[in-house]
């Protein structure tokens, strides 16, 4: 009988956390933990999930290791076991574009068609928010909102967008962001917002990939 031998043995503790990676409502689970901790009934709820099948994907994400979680009274609060993870997330996206015809396909005929413009990066807005010369714009919902967000942000759900357009100053250079590369509520504001003059570009990615970075964020609603 052979014996494995310890690389051996690392490749499927490895091959192990892939598999649980290997799932669309996982990936939607942490990328919803990416903006801070959630409990069990948010994270079903943003993920269109029943309850039972949140947790068990949650269950077995703890096993693997990727999250942790915390008890308080009867609720159980999920987070990402480490930053790292969201680094994980964008080696799996870029390989997935350069690799994936499919890929291609969805993000040439939904998010290039709402917007081809080359968006913001980190370092050109952080020195815009500096300089206040920009509208920074979190079309999140206001909880994710609280648990953490961009210096200066004024947060407009993309669901209230059109009843509150007068708060944003149409003289002045907008930049949204929401969760991720893909959050489609940041595509779906540069969209509304540039078909009634403004001028708009999105964050290069979004509010978890700001926050692994190390740039500056700000808790709470004010």
């Amino acid at each position: 009988m052979s014996t494995i031998g310890p690389k051996q043995a690392l490749f499927v503790q490895f091959a192990a956390i892939a598999k649980t990676l290997g799932h669309g409502h996982r990936l939607e689970l942490l990328e919803q933990m990416a903006q801070g901790e959630r409990s069990v009934e948010i994270l079903a709820d943003r993920a269109a999930l029943s309850i039972a099948n949140a947790s068990q994907h949650l269950q077995q994400m703890k096993r693997a290791g990727l999250v942790t979680t915390r008890r308080q009274g009867k609720f159980v609060y999920y987070q990402l076991a480490d930053e790292g993870i969201i680094a994980a997330l964008a080696a799996l996206r870029r390989i997935a574009e350069r690799n994936v015809a499919e890929v291609e396909r969805i993000i040439r005929s939904y998010f290039n068609k709402r917007d081809e413009l080359e968006p913001v990066s980190h370092k050109q807005l952080l020195k815009r928010i500096r300089a206040e010369a920009v509208t920074v714009l979190d079309v999140r919902p206001p909880d994710e909102f609280a648990l953490g967000h961009l210096p200066g942000a004024l947060n407009i759900p993309l669901r209230a967008l059109k009843t509150r357009l007068r708060e944003l100053d149409p003289a002045q250079e907008i930049v949204a962001y929401c969760r991720g590369k893909y959050c489609v509520l940041a595509f779906e504001a540069v969209a509304l917002l540039r078909a009634r003059g403004f001028n708009v570009r999105r964050l290069e990615d979004g509010f978890p990939e700001w926050r692994a970075s190390r740039l500056p964020i700000v808790t709470g609603n004010a």
